[in-house]
């Protein structure tokens, strides 16, 4: 997943007047997809109101296995549905976090023992 400024998420659908909302959806399903999520393509929000309901139903599920379950699915959904961009804002945080933490448990490079002289 990129990283992305949690603030920029929040701001930017107004100074584009929500298309960075939806451009953002869909940067981020594909980042998903690429984990191996299975997230359906966001032409589905041409079908009024249920293409929506259940396009944001399988993001969601999405959003739950790539943070670890870190924030469930559930509450993907009811950030993304009730609170729009600020959802979306809250859900970066939680993208940055497991990006973070990935670089965190990179294991060091190996490093071959230096050999010991015994001590009598």
């Amino acid at each position: 997943m990129k990283q992305r400024s949690p603030v920029a998420v929040l701001l930017l659908p107004f100074v584009t007047l929500g298309i960075y909302s939806w451009y953002w959806a869909v940067k981020t399903k594909g980042e998903m997809n690429n984990q191996g999520q299975s997230i359906p393509t966001a032409w589905i929000w041409l079908i009024p109101f249920v293409g929506m309901i259940w396009w944001c139903w399988e993001y969601s599920k999405g959003v739950e296995n790539v943070t670890h379950e870190k924030l469930s699915g559930v509450l993907a959904f009811i950030l993304i549905w009730l609170l729009g961009f600020i959802g979306q804002a809250i859900i970066q945080d939680y993208f940055n976090k497991v990006v973070e933490g990935a670089d965190k448990n990179v294991a060091p490079a190996y490093v071959p023992e230096q050999p010991t002289t015994p001590v009598n």
